[in-house]
């Protein structure tokens, strides 16, 4: 697909098939995320790519009970990394990681699209239920979970 193509025709999927993408589209999509830029290139995130079990049902309930979020093959939750941006102070833990993040995000949902697969970013979300559904450590920061599955 051409990139403008990508752009118009991605939208928020809440409904899968049970039919998982592939192991190695997923994959794709996380090295497409993890090209995002990111301040001084320290790449200031983390990605967890789950899934679909108890720690998805887990984390459809820590989103405040949003059911497709447990029903998608795959979820990922991206999680800001204050541990590898000290280097650039309070600003680099309350903005720069941040930004690294959504711009991960970003990717991953283009990539998603252009591979034909559903995906929503999904922002209400307890952090404190993800930090313990995850067993995170206290350095990452939840931002945004992004089921992914092909469209119902």
């Amino acid at each position: 697909m051409q990139f403008d193509d990508v752009v118009r025709n991605r939208h928020s999927v809440r409904s899968y098939t049970n039919f998982p993408p592939s192991g190695t589209d997923v994959q794709r999509i996380l090295e497409i995320a993890n090209m995002a830029p990111s301040a001084g290139g320290l790449k200031a995130r983390n990605i967890m790519v789950v899934r679909k079990g108890s720690k998805t049902e887990a984390l459809a309930e820590a989103c405040g009970g949003q059911q497709f979020v447990g029903e998608a093959p795959f979820v990922m939750v991206f999680c800001a990394d204050i541990g590898r941006i000290k280097a650039y102070g309070e600003r680099g833990e309350k903005l720069y990681c941040i930004q690294d993040t959504a711009a991960a995000v970003q990717n991953a949902l283009l990539k998603a699209a252009d591979l034909g697969i559903g995906s929503c970013w999904v922002g209400d979300f307890d952090p404190e239920k993800v930090t313990q559904v995850l067993g995170l450590p206290d350095h990452l920061i939840p931002q945004a979970i992004v089921p992914l599955g092909y469209e119902e």
